[in-house]
């Protein structure tokens, strides 16, 4: 638990002491309100706890609502006694946005997951917060349809949670955020009032969109308990390969000549630096290097169509001119579906790989293509002795810089406020898809200006008046 301490130090935020303790009274209006089955109040550690172990709360009461009527009532309860409360997906939250800080209740949504509506005729599915990601997928991939969404926690985060903090993931280049794909929500005020719209229309110019508010606002606006998501049509044929290129300038060769050649049926294009690619081979079981040859960079391409000798045809061209020109070394197409599930196995096994070096400082930025990587090294040059590395989604600008350490407090003083600096001077974001939880919201300052900050809290003011829903996370 050494982690979790220095972490919670470095993240410590006081108890707001208008905030409620919880009481025996409170404890007998829930169970009047909620079954049994639906009241935890022992064994809470890995709901006060965040994947990371960034921060440990203190919570003494897990509420596991059925349906939107009980959310509302506790919401409303709580906000008449002024007891805060932390909405709780999957947890996998990588800027600790989904756990307690002290005492607050922990409202989960893990029992509303039903899959209540499917139209094939319009590509909709209409379901509960609480459905894991790849449930979901697989229902929809039964009928032809594949979420629009890709994860490497798609086995435990929960559909409302990915709204919630508008995840992005792997295939963002193809399918684009969840601002475009969610067609309708339900949520639950701090008040308990509901804001349903679940029409689900293409087009709806009536004013202010206001579903858009709850998605990213990470459970601060509202709890969201039902969606409407737009799907795409599952494709029929996908191929993946891996590349390897002796430079960064080299990968962005690739990506240039992968947009020209192969346009839109590029689903996926994502890149991994030596050190990242290691130790992932390291730590995460199962996983095998792909290639013949080592390399500094490595490439991972995905198509996905309809017209398989069409889409092959395609890729092999693509693949014979990346290797004809010099961009890549070496590269594998992977032959079958158990061979494209072990390249994105790799990709995948990034989290794990670095929390299992222990002490990990995680960064999640947008950035302009040809800087990205300077920005790695950059702060490589920092350091003397951690590890670091750089990996992401370079067809949309997103970096994940990853620096793990035997000395965190050193290497916090290294790293920050460099990094914020860097992103500022290139003008670019101090979060592109992982959200701001509790770790950035002090952080905010470089992304955004004094008037855009001031509105979000004049928003969070309107919606939340005693700032009961999850508080300390997003804004300060």
């Amino acid at each position: 638990m050494k982690i979790t301490r220095y972490f919670s130090d470095l993240y410590k935020v006081p108890r707001n002491p208008s905030f409620k303790s919880l009481t025996e009274k409170d404890l007998k209006y829930f169970e009047s309100i909620l079954p049994s089955s639906c009241i935890v109040k022992e064994n809470l550690e890995s709901y006060n706890e965040d994947w990371l172990s960034l921060v440990k709360g203190n919570s003494s009461l897990l509420l596991r609502p059925k349906t939107t009527q009980q959310v509302s009532a506790i919401m409303q309860y709580c906000n008449q006694e002024t007891l805060a409360v932390v909405p709780q997906a999957g947890n996998t939250s990588q800027v600790a946005g989904g756990v307690p800080v002290h005492d607050e209740i922990i409202l989960s949504t893990s029992s509303m997951n039903s899959i209540f509506k499917f139209d094939e005729n319009l590509g909709v599915v209409w379901c509960d917060s609480g459905v894991v990601l790849e449930t979901l997928n697989n229902y929809c991939m039964e009928r032809g349809f594949i979420v629009p969404l890709d994860l490497g926690a798609k086995g435990s985060c929960h559909i409302g949670g990915n709204l919630a903090t508008n995840a992005a993931g792997l295939r963002y280049i193809r399918y684009g955020s969840l601002h475009g794909n969610v067609l309708g929500l339900e949520a639950v005020l701090a008040d308990g009032e509901v804001v349903s719209d679940l029409k689900a229309l293409r087009k709806d110019n009536t004013g202010y969109d206001l579903k858009q508010l709850f998605i990213g606002s990470e459970g601060t606006l509202g709890v969201i308990t039902k969606l409407a998501l737009l799907l795409a049509e599952k494709p029929t044929s996908q191929y993946v390969a891996c590349l390897g290129c002796e430079s960064y300038e080299k990968v962005l060769q690739v990506l240039s000549l992968a947009k020209k050649e192969l346009g839109e049926v590029i689903s996926a294009f994502e890149f991994l630096d030596k050190p990242i690619y290691d130790l992932i081979l390291k730590n995460v079981t199962s996983t095998r290097d792909l290639l013949r040859t080592h390399h500094n960079f490595y490439v991972i391409v995905e198509t996905s169509g309809t017209n398989s000798e069409h889409d092959l045809e395609k890729f092999e061209s693509f693949l014979e001119k990346v290797t004809l020109t010099g961009m890549a070394q070496d590269g594998i197409l992977a032959q079958d579906e158990k061979q494209a599930q072990e390249i994105w196995k790799v990709r995948e096994g990034t989290a794990l790989s670095t929390k299992m070096e222990g002490h990990v400082f995680k960064y999640d930025v947008s950035l302009p293509l040809q800087e990205m990587y300077r920005v790695v090294e950059r702060v490589r040059k920092r350091l003397t002795e951690e590890f670091c590395a750089g990996y992401g989604h370079v067809g949309d600008g997103n970096l994940h810089l990853a620096v793990a350490t035997k000395n965190p407090e050193k290497t916090a003083k290294a790293l920050e406020p460099f990094v914020y600096e860097e992103v500022q001077r290139l003008q670019g974001s101090v979060s592109a898809e992982h959200g701001v939880g509790l770790t950035k919201p002090s952080k905010l300052k470089y992304s955004k200006t004094p008037q855009a900050l001031q509105l979000m809290k004049q928003l969070k003011t309107l919606f939340d008046p005693k700032g009961i829903l999850n508080p300390y996370k997003v804004l300060i």
